[in-house]
């Protein structure tokens, strides 16, 4: 028997904060066969949870945490946290290379290439701004581990600023569309740290994961 996709961290009558491995959906894809996923999983395990729970998500190839609504009340207030960029996220990612910067902050506009969906263009015109703030960890074997804290949530965000040459310059490990991977589900980035506001009682909540790898 498989080990589950997803690991339960936390559970409230409000929300459930899980974690998710790399190559399993956040939210339903289209078609019965992409059905499977973390919201679909939480609703099946909580009954009476909402039938849109989704209040943010990860790439399928991304792991880590993700908090799940519950509740109606719960769904508009955390949707309304991750918004106003109320939240805090730390994410942990290897790259292909040794970088030899110790710290930095990213700041980089991109956009959908609708020719080439997911993948993600630098645009300086058309593009929006990601903002991401990142931090030196080690080198490893000539991998260098790296601690990312993003601004803004854009999707693919952070492989785009870790791959393009007007980022850092070098592909997160294991990665299909920017950098060198070959098959889903092994990429080396993991959603380590969450944090945000109770929904119901606005205690400041954290929680935290460690990296697969």
């Amino acid at each position: 028997m498989n080990e589950s996709p997803i690991e339960i961290i936390h559970e409230d009558p409000s929300f459930v904060v899980v974690s998710k491995v790399s190559g399993f959906l956040s939210v339903p894809g289209r078609g019965p066969e992409k059905r499977d996923s973390v919201t679909e999983r939480v609703k099946e395990a909580y009954p009476g949870c909402i039938e849109q729970p989704a209040v943010h998500r990860l790439d399928m190839d991304t792991s880590g945490l993700l908090v799940v609504a519950r509740t109606a009340e719960a769904h508009r207030n955390l949707s309304i946290q991750f918004q106003d960029r109320k939240t805090e996220k730390s994410y942990v990612a290897l790259l292909e290379g040794e970088l030899s910067g110790e710290s930095g902050v990213i700041e980089l506009p991109f956009r959908l290439d609708i020719d080439n969906r997911p993948y993600q263009i630098y645009d300086e015109v058309h593009g929006k701004m990601g903002i991401t703030h990142w931090e030196r960890i080690g080198i490893e074997g000539g991998l260098t581990r790296i601690k990312f804290q993003p601004i803004t949530g854009r999707t693919h965000q952070l492989r785009v600023h870790s791959a393009h040459e007007k980022g850092l310059g070098i592909p997160i490990v294991g990665d299909p569309l920017y950098g060198n991977g070959d098959e889903p589900g092994k990429l080396k980035l993991h959603a380590e740290k969450l944090g945000f506001y109770h929904p119901d009682s606005g205690e400041w909540l954290e929680f935290k994961s460690k990296a697969p790898f």
